[in-house]
């Protein structure tokens, strides 16, 4: 993992002191809430709903050992809400969501950051000072900048990479920190980094999608996407760089970034993003982009070259670990009733590795009575614990919303199920149904046309039979409260998008997107399969998709390749079949959200 320089930690210190002392002037009067809140959103400080929302930057996914634990310490500690809000919170919920409202969580996102919902605008300094003492903060988690890069949680240790991204990730963290020409720009702007063949960092869905590639002379340098988005218009990014030679990536990302803080719109948030300017221009966008860039090299000699010593230096922090012997004492053995469970487990868990000697392990956090992505602060030490004993003493946050242990001994595994079978981790869902990519929703965001979190576990609870999950095979599920796409809902293999009808909750069912992955093919936004839903429909809706595949399925074909060579029709006749055929129970109507929206807006 990359070590933070005495500087870097001075910064953060120096950060957390700053945001104090705002926090007093703002609480005493002295600094206005609108004078506020730009400083305090700067830090990862929202205000939704009902309470604060806290946004800790994860780069790269990466966490030590000795970070989840402060973050389980500050879910234990800090994330509770006063009894007024509580119960203003609580007359809104439904029953599973009341069992999931008591607080002590952090949520980890699709963009492998950490979020905490319940925080008390007052502790917020408190927070960061605990946060500081193991280099993290809320810094490129709001506003319109760059924000926190995202990269693939195998990075560095999956077998079919071409080299490890994680060191770039790092310079351009470095690079676009507080960066002065772009902490304004038109829109948020999202940069993801691979540096496999297999894409497991959906970079086509983002602003800036890099992949590290060696051309024919054998040289590293990077394919270079702009516009990717999702959103109410999702885009696929598009290639205007097929060879970016590494050293020049962020001159490149100079001009690249420039021109749309040039050109971007700033009259219309809906449009301001860079996809839809490179959508508007196409070609002229990306002379533009060459121009600034040639510009950037012959008249400004090249300010933001990256040199071999500093990549060296950077590298450094990314050697693999020393790995402590294995596991001490008597081999551990899987119970003789348990080992199909075990046998599963390996086979959706865990992951192998560029070391034939090791395997990289997901914990699953996805189970009924919570919701995906929470982690409470027991599952967050567990995890510390977890990862001390069997990974080095790191984590990586995926874009699924689980934890990854990336160094994991492979005589070691059945120990580690054993542990965390013990914690409720290993479950043997990843990748399947269950595994689902879901938003906070109107729960909690003041955005939210619809909640995610009911919806997510009406499905849960429908499909708790692991036999039929590991029958169904791998299928990717995503949900989003609202047109915003925080829980991807467009790149779903089946995807749900909760919509405000006349104040009420309805939800938009879509089939056959993609992000990219090897096992969903070719990014690819999915098709709406008809009118709206009721919040009761869904989980039938879900039912009747399903039972079409299992119809349709050419042995143990997965259910998007079944979608592909079937044809979009049969799915959507079969969910439009299955409307009011399966009612359950009405959720309730959210309230109209009010107040907060601007910061929501900023998420």
């Amino acid at each position: 993992m990359y070590q933070y320089t005495e500087f870097d930690r001075q910064f953060i210190r120096a950060r957390a002191a700053q945001h104090r002392d705002q926090l007093e002037r703002n609480l005493a009067g002295k600094l206005s809430d609108d004078e506020f809140r730009p400083l305090r959103l700067q830090n990862g400080w929202y205000v939704q709903r009902y309470a604060p929302m806290l946004r800790v930057a994860v780069p790269y996914g990466e966490l030590s050992a000795a970070q989840l634990r402060v973050l389980a310490r500050i879910a234990r500690e800090y994330d509770h809400p006063s009894k007024e809000v509580f119960d203003k919170a609580i007359g809104t919920q439904a029953t599973w969501g009341t069992t999931h409202l008591p607080v002590g969580y952090g949520h980890f996102t699709t963009r492998q950051n950490v979020q905490f919902n319940w925080i008390p605008l007052t502790k917020s300094a408190d927070v960061m000072d605990l946060l500081a003492t193991v280099d993290m903060h809320g810094i490129q988690t709001s506003g319109n900048c760059i924000r926190n890069i995202t990269s693939d949680e195998l990075a560095g240790v999956a077998p079919d990479e071409i080299t490890d991204p994680r060191p770039f990730a790092e310079i351009l963290r470095q690079w676009s920190t507080l960066h002065p020409e772009f902490a304004f720009l038109p829109r948020k702007f999202k940069i993801a980094i691979t540096g496999a063949t297999a894409d497991r960092a959906a970079t086509y869905w983002h602003d800036v999608g890099l992949h590290l590639i060696k051309n024919s002379a054998g040289e590293l340098g990077f394919k270079v996407l702009v516009g990717g988005g999702m959103g109410r218009t999702p885009v696929i990014g598009s290639v205007i760089r097929e060879f970016l030679p590494w050293n020049q990536i962020m001159n490149y990302l100079e001009a690249v970034v420039r021109v749309y803080n040039r050109w971007g719109r700033r009259d219309n948030i809906y449009k301001a993003r860079i996809k839809i300017l490179v959508k508007a221009e196409g070609q002229r966008y990306i002379d533009e982009v060459e121009a600034e860039f040639q510009q950037i090299l012959t008249v400004d000699g090249a300010p933001h070259t990256v040199s071999q010593s500093e990549l060296d230096r950077v590298t450094a922090s990314f050697v693999p670990p020393a790995l402590s012997q294995a596991q001490s004492g008597k081999p551990v053995t899987v119970p003789a009733e348990r080992q199909g469970d075990y046998v599963r487990w390996l086979q959706q868990n865990v992951a192998s590795h560029k070391n034939p000697a090791l395997r990289a392990v997901t914990l699953s956090f996805k189970r009924l009575g919570q919701a995906p992505g929470d982690a409470d602060a027991d599952q967050l030490d567990t995890a510390a614990d977890l990862a001390d004993s069997f990974s080095a003493g790191e984590v990586r946050v995926t874009h699924d919303q689980n934890l990854v242990l990336p160094w994991v001994r492979a005589e070691d595994l059945p120990a580690l199920w054993v542990a965390a079978s013990h914690a409720g981790l290993a479950r043997s869902n990843v990748r399947l149904l269950t595994d689902m990519i879901a938003c906070p929703g109107g729960d909690f965001c003041a955005l939210a046309n619809a909640r995610s979190i009911p919806v997510a576990a009406a499905i849960t609870e429908r499909y708790q039979d692991m036999d039929e999950l590991h029958d169904l095979g791998e299928i990717d599920l995503h949900i989003s409260g609202c047109i915003n796409s925080c829980g991807h809902h467009h790149t779903g293999h089946i995807g749900i998008l909760g919509v405000d009808k006349d104040g009420k909750e309805w939800y938009q069912v879509s089939v056959g997107g993609s992000d990219g992955s090897v096992l969903s093919g070719d990014a690819v936004p999915g098709k709406v399969v008809g009118p709206s839903f009721g919040a009761g429909e869904v989980p039938g809706v879900i039912e009747a998709l399903l039972d079409t595949f299992r119809q349709h399925r050419n042995g143990p074909e997965t259910f998007i390749d079944t979608v592909k060579r079937v044809g979009f029709d049969v799915f959507k006749t079969a969910a439009n079949s299955a409307r009011l055929s399966d009612k359950h129970e009405d959720l309730h109507t959210l309230p109209k959200a009010s107040g907060f929206a601007k910061d929501a807006q900023e998420a």
